[in-house]
């Protein structure tokens, strides 16, 4: 065994092997013949698996290693991939060449290299049976994230008297805060990145924005049919689907794993490859990030002192805010503004702690959310024309017209701005597709009145 001084000279990355046993999964991976890379996911209280169970487990777990391998190949994206073990389907290995492109393009842009061409997983020529229906338990797994979407679609749930456990990633005591307020059951899943990669980023690995969201849609998928549950029902607005901006050829999208593309491919997959009757979707996919922002405003107040969109409250290294809101970032930036229309200005001050709207050193921030003179934020916000439809909003009101960022806004963006394209109304309708169940898609009629 090797070391591997230089990361960036990896000619192979590896899918050595995955296993399970007593709750704990273990993901190994390697470039070249270097050290192994091992990443653990312990799932609590696992029950024993019948043997019908137990074989979509496990072709779970393949899926789940195969998706997880994303956040180690990126650390040297060598041209090569050797998978160990059984090579995939070509419906597999097509999904995880569309996934590592297009889940890696913020990645590449941000780096400079260019993806396309470079990553092809091995394929076999045989087809996989298609996967038989378990009989799984009819209640969902409800993923939070500490912010309002995913609250959103907890008391979407509530509301049509769904079974449903509300489950997370990590110890992050913020989102456990906000799972315990939810009053539903809690699932609260580890996972342990292998130690090895740090000490690659210390030697130079390549580094960058990973699709998060898939890895664990992956490892939620073997959550499900471990303990029983039928769906799994992520809070992802259609707003998700939008790019960043366009780069060697290639949309370039921060929440490609979020959107539309990614839901509807793991979808199918999970259907066809690990279990007929599980059904992997978004509640909120139909609705924009301001018609959630206002189904939260009018449903939400009892998480209003708990919840928070900052992600620099989940960093895995670095520091974090002293509060909930650094109110300095593109995320607390998109929340206050997107619940300024929608909020009394007293009560979402009290929320922040600030207003940020009224801080002319904030100008740069809000002007990315706008999309003037620069692209949107890499960073889970909304559209920059509704970000334009809220200002706009607040610029028509008394309360908000004379704060510093909306009085600019007034007198120097919007002259440039068509009026006709700044209607809040149509970002609070419902449109375009989504892959809800009929026993879950009684719960849009609730976002959509809230």
């Amino acid at each position: 065994m090797n070391e591997l001084r230089d990361p960036r000279q990896a000619q192979v990355f590896r899918f050595l092997r995955c296993s399970y046993a007593d709750g704990v999964a273990e993901l190994v991976y390697a470039f070249d013949d270097g050290a192994e890379l091992i990443e653990r996911i312990r799932f609590p209280d696992a029950p024993t698996l019948t043997a019908e169970r137990r074989v979509a487990f496990e072709a779970a777990l393949r899926l789940l290693h195969l998706i997880a391998g994303v956040s180690y190949y990126k650390a040297a994206v060598p041209g090569a991939i050797a998978v160990a073990g059984g090579t995939p389907d070509a419906a597999t290995a097509e999904l995880l060449d569309t996934l590592y492109l297009h889940g890696l393009a913020e990645f590449a842009y941000r780096n400079g290299l260019d993806l396309r061409g470079r990553i092809r997983f091995p394929r076999a020529a045989t087809t996989a049976a298609p996967a038989p229906a378990l009989g799984l338990p009819r209640r969902a797994l409800v993923p939070i994230g500490g912010g309002k979407d995913s609250l959103v679609a907890v008391e979407a749930l509530k509301s049509i008297g769904a079974d449903a456990t509300a489950v997370w990633i990590g110890t992050s005591p913020l989102i456990a805060a906000c799972a315990a307020r939810t009053g539903l059951p809690t699932l609260n899943i580890a996972r342990e990145i292998a130690p090895g990669l740090f000490e690659l980023n210390r030697r130079g690995a390549w580094n960058g924005h990973i699709p998060v969201t898939a890895i664990n849609s992956a490892i939620l998928v073997c959550a499900a049919i471990l303990h029983g549950f039928d769906a799994i029902a992520f809070a992802n607005e259609r707003s998700a689907s939008s790019a960043t901006l366009e780069y060697a050829g290639q949309q370039v999208n921060h929440q490609w794993s979020k959107g539309w593309d990614f839901e509807r491919a793991l979808a199918d997959h999970a259907r066809s490859h690990v279990a007929a009757d599980l059904d992997y979707c978004s509640l909120l996919r139909p609705f924009s990030e301001l018609a959630v922002t206002r189904a939260f405003a009018r449903s939400g107040a009892a998480y209003f002192e708990l919840f928070s969109s900052c992600n620099r409250n989940f960093r895995i290294l670095g520091p974090k805010p002293a509060d909930r809101w650094c109110g300095q970032c593109p995320k607390c930036h998109f929340v206050f503004l997107a619940l300024a229309p929608f909020l009394p200005k007293p009560r979402l001050l009290a929320i922040f702690g600030r207003n940020l709207l009224d801080d002319d050193t904030q100008a740069g921030g809000f002007d990315a959310l706008l999309e003037y003179r620069n692209h949107k934020p890499f960073e889970c916000v909304g559209e920059g024309a509704e970000a334009r439809a809220a200002m706009a909003v607040l610029a028509a009101r008394p309360e908000w017209c004379e704060d510093a960022l909306i009085a600019r806004f007034r007198r120097e963006i919007l002259p440039q701005l068509d009026a006709a394209q700044l209607a809040l109304a149509p970002w609070l309708a419902p449109a375009g597709e989504h892959g809800l169940p009929p026993r879950l898609a009684a719960a849009l009629a609730w976002i959509g009145a809230v």
